[in-house]
């Protein structure tokens, strides 16, 4: 048997229109958002049939329940653009990555930071990770020295979480400042001792 792809489910608001409305009388608006009045719902129906509009319950709780004449293929169109200019203001912040080692090149590192000044430019945290490995693990005091250095090149930037070791790791995490919009200067060169 095929394993068959589906695609989870999209959950759309349920809106009660025409016949589905229950409730026996209804506080009516028209499409140009002026109050009808109240009215029972065989009348609230008729007006709609007459002008040729869908009638849609809008509030629910409201005593009386308060419905809107519209048309509801133009109301369901201007709902997903709404929906689908909401959720294109938002950026979501990802966390980008650097990895140095402790006897890192003078022009890796270079281009590590450049790379990490450009994360940050584009509004992403930055994680900068340096791995111990073998007899490294005894020189933590100098590769804490590393990761702070790193971070100094980095310009105005918070610090998120400060450097720490975290078993064979220092990882720490870094933002752009909020309000500093100076773009990226590439460095020309970092002193390693």
């Amino acid at each position: 048997m095929r394993n068959v792809y589906r695609r989870p489910p999209v959950h759309r608001k349920f809106y009660q229109l025409n016949q589905r409305i229950e409730a026996s009388e209804l506080r009516v608006i028209d499409a140009q958002n002026k109050q009808v009045g109240v009215m029972s719902r065989q009348e609230a129906l008729q007006l709609g049939y007459d002008k040729q509009m869908d009638l849609v319950l809008i509030a629910a709780t409201a005593k009386p329940p308060v419905a809107k004449l519209i048309d509801f293929s133009k109301f369901l169109y201007q709902e997903a653009k709404k929906e689908k200019a909401a959720r294109k203001g938002i950026k979501k912040s990802v966390t980008k990555d650097i990895q140095i080692s402790l006897f890192i090149g003078k022009a890796d590192l270079e281009r590590l930071i450049n790379k990490g000044k450009e994360f940050l430019h584009e509004g992403n945290q930055l994680r900068v990770n340096l791995m111990l490995r073998g007899r490294e693990m005894g020189k933590k005091p100098m590769a804490l020295v590393l990761v702070a250095r790193v971070l100094g090149q980095l310009g105005d930037i918070n610090i998120v979480k400060e450097p720490r070791v975290e078993g064979r790791v220092i990882r720490a995490v870094v933002a752009k400042k909020k309000g500093t919009i100076k773009p990226v200067e590439p460095i020309k060169s970092v002193e390693i001792s």
